[in-house]
């Protein structure tokens, strides 16, 4: 089988399942630039797909269930909204200038603010975003410990806790092997750099344990 994306922007590769879910595609997807690993926060596979036939769903391009099945929910020439603000990038590696270190400073607990300053550049200089960047979910739960989940506490809190201490599963061998021929067929015909593959939290304001254990 020749590995190939048709004029439909659906990827034809052995292992590929297409389970297209439009409600998740928001506009031309143009470029590509970038790769964004996630994990679902769901048990299974069909919750998400489920979920992502809602009216105003948001998703990623492809998912890859507890089994290593590959899913392929969203067209390459469409958007997925997967990716949400940006981080500043300068900041990982410390290359932002003086002036420009001083901006982001001022405005690190501004989301809007930073998103918008980054959105003025291009990748590399910036994150892959929404524009120009493939997303794949992974299924994983997102669990908060014990000892935090307590009764009592508002939906705000919780929330907020699972945001910053909550842990999501281990990627599984499946997943993981999936994954990683997944990104390399992707890597190879869309001609996307292994410097542009991040997991969700390097570039947006995620919880950090988001797609921790994955591998490529």
């Amino acid at each position: 089988m020749t590995v190939s994306i048709n004029e439909k922007g659906c990827l034809n590769a052995p292992g590929i399942l297409h389970a297209p879910r439009p409600a998740i595609e928001h506009g031309a997807l143009t470029t590509i630039k970038g790769i964004i690993v996630h994990q679902t926060d769901s048990d299974t596979a069909a919750a998400t797909l489920n979920g992502y036939m809602n009216a105003g769903a948001n998703g990623a391009h492809f998912l890859i269930d507890r089994g290593g099945t590959i899913y392929q929910v969203a067209s390459l020439k469409k958007q997925t909204w997967h990716v949400g603000k940006l981080r500043s990038r300068c900041f990982a590696p410390h290359t932002c200038s003086p002036a420009e270190l001083v901006i982001q400073k001022k405005n690190e607990f501004r989301p809007n603010i930073v998103n918008k300053l980054e959105m003025r550049k291009t990748v590399p200089h910036r994150y892959p975003s929404n524009n120009d960047s493939i997303g794949i979910e992974i299924v994983g739960r997102c669990i908060l410990p014990r000892h935090l989940d307590k009764a009592g506490l508002s939906k705000g809190e919780r929330e907020r806790l699972r945001g910053e201490k909550a842990v999501f599963e281990p990627v599984n061998i499946a997943q993981q092997a999936s994954l990683q021929r997944l990104i390399a067929t992707l890597s190879m015909l869309l001609q996307v750099p292994s410097s542009e593959i991040f997991r969700h939290p390097e570039v947006s304001r995620k919880n950090p344990a988001e797609a921790g254990t994955a591998a490529w």
